[in-house]
């Protein structure tokens, strides 16, 4: 197989993150957005950015996570603007990770959301029943019903995914026959 960038997706609370797991102890190299995001909130030019751009969400002078994220996931503009700072940061170093490896995998959450899925060679986008979905955000994020729904809200309904030129895994099952479902779609693309 020739230089792979392989993306995987799929909406909140879906299991991108067991996939990748189980991905990276099959030995490939997974490089998450989420990761990078985190790596930002330490950069001062990012953080200066987002000082500016949301003035009313500042914990002793510096952005707080927590009021940024209620408040773009209640006001369309401002997660716009989020999205506008921080997008374009986050595929940009994701991409140099991922040009460093013969195939390689890249967790995007808002990959169709953001127009990003030219830029892979393969698409893995995880799906799963929505009432999982929000159990697991629940759980992992201490979020309410109400926040989780509202997050999910503003992503790709999963339905849509039959529409998109994917590789679709349920993820509906127990955590073996999830490890089964990727190993088949690695080896279909001749990877495994």
């Amino acid at each position: 197989m020739k230089q792979s960038k392989i993306a995987i997706t799929g909406g909140l609370g879906s299991g991108k993150t067991a996939v990748s797991d189980i991905i990276r102890e099959l030995g490939f190299p997974v490089f998450s957005c989420d990761e990078i995001n985190r790596k930002l909130w330490v950069d001062p030019s990012y953080l200066s950015l987002l000082q500016q751009t949301f003035p009313d969400c500042l914990t002793h002078g510096n952005p707080d996570r927590k009021k940024i994220s209620a408040r773009v996931f209640s006001d369309s503009n401002a997660l716009k603007q989020l999205n506008d700072i921080a997008h374009p940061r986050i595929m940009q170093n994701l991409l140099r990770e991922m040009d460093q490896h013969p195939i390689s995998f890249g967790e995007v959450p808002l990959l169709y959301e953001n127009g990003y899925a030219s830029l892979f060679d393969y698409i893995i986008a995880v799906r799963r029943e929505k009432e999982s979905r929000i159990r697991s955000v629940v759980l992992r994020d201490g979020a309410t019903r109400a926040e989780a729904l509202a997050r999910m809200a503003q992503q790709l309904d999963p339905v849509q995914l039959e529409k998109m030129n994917c590789i679709i895994i349920d993820n509906n099952g127990s955590l073996e026959h999830l490890k089964c479902s990727v190993r088949n779609v690695l080896c279909d693309l001749n990877i495994l």
